[in-house]
């Protein structure tokens, strides 16, 4: 499974709805553009040194997906279908959506735009 990050800040607030999702899986992996919009995160964060700290501990417990060249034919191509259906969605989620196709690992996210990207499965939850 692949984790978008508003599903790894769940994951590091313990969110039992996410941890039942995410219970089964084999293996988490987080696209190398969910961690920089992690880091990102960290930086301006009041938490900073605590998800620092986890990060620098846990980092290793996660497969983290570069983007690759073969990555790019993934991406134009989700790109262009979205434009062709006139429902875009934001550039890194795109990154997100062809790391996951590449990889036909499903996406764990709230964000309800990825159901729009053929080929691609997004597991959702609840709020605990």
């Amino acid at each position: 499974m692949i984790l978008d990050t508003n599903a790894l800040s769940a994951l590091l607030d313990k969110d039992s709805a996410l941890l039942e999702v995410i219970r089964e899986s084999r293996e988490l992996a987080l696209p190398v553009i969910v961690l920089g919009e992690f880091r990102f995160g960290i930086a301006i964060s009041k938490r900073r040194d605590q998800y620092e700290a986890w990060l620098a501990r846990d980092l290793s417990l996660f497969r983290v997906l570069p983007v690759i060249e073969q990555t790019s034919v993934y991406y134009a191509a989700i790109r262009s279908e979205l434009k062709a259906s006139g429902s875009p969605i934001p550039a890194n989620d795109a990154w997100i959506a062809a790391l996951a196709r590449q990889h036909r690992m499903p996406i764990v996210s709230r964000d309800m735009h990825f159901d729009r990207v053929k080929n691609v499965e997004r597991l959702g939850w609840a709020s605990a």
